[in-house]
């Protein structure tokens, strides 16, 4: 089993947006897919777009949930795909946290990255916005020894 991570910025741009679907398509196309395991918190962007590309190249999904209120703090637009997913999760990771604040969005990106053997990073190189933000996540993965590729189309901007 492969075990790959992603973490990502959300609310992307639809033409960044669309290219980063395809960037994430084309990416779990080339793992073996009975063996590809995304490791996602499936939160709307990225995370969500990594777990149902590889759900759809035929491999699993394991669900990292922040907090006990993570699906409340979602955008509602957002809810049913991730009910829809973390319905097909072959495993869900608990932080043990309750509240999603920027402490339970830290461990869970944490514990992420401690369950994968890479990580993806939708990233586009600057410091995480908030505690726990994508930036934050890249570093962890970084002083742990877990590789990270970055995905960013050339030109994008958040």
């Amino acid at each position: 089993m492969t075990r790959v991570g992603i973490t990502g910025h959300c609310a992307l741009p639809e033409p960044v947006a669309r290219a980063v679907r395809r960037l994430l398509a084309e990416k779990a196309s080339m793992y073996e897919s009975a063996g590809l395991v995304a490791v996602s918190c499936i939160a709307d962007g990225p995370d969500a777009w990594w777990a149902q590309a590889v759900l759809d190249a035929g491999g699993r999904l394991e669900a990292v949930i922040p907090a006990t209120g993570y699906r409340d703090a979602l955008p509602h637009w957002h809810r049913p795909h991730y009910d829809t997913l973390l319905a097909r999760a072959a495993q869900v990771h608990q932080t043990g946290l309750t509240r999603p604040t920027p402490r339970a969005y830290r461990a869970g990106g944490e514990a992420l990255v401690d369950r994968c053997d890479e990580l993806l990073a939708v990233w586009d190189g600057l410091p995480a916005r908030g505690v726990g933000g994508t930036g934050d996540v890249v570093a962890y993965a970084r002083r742990n020894g877990t590789p990270v590729t970055v995905l960013w189309p050339d030109g994008a901007s958040r």
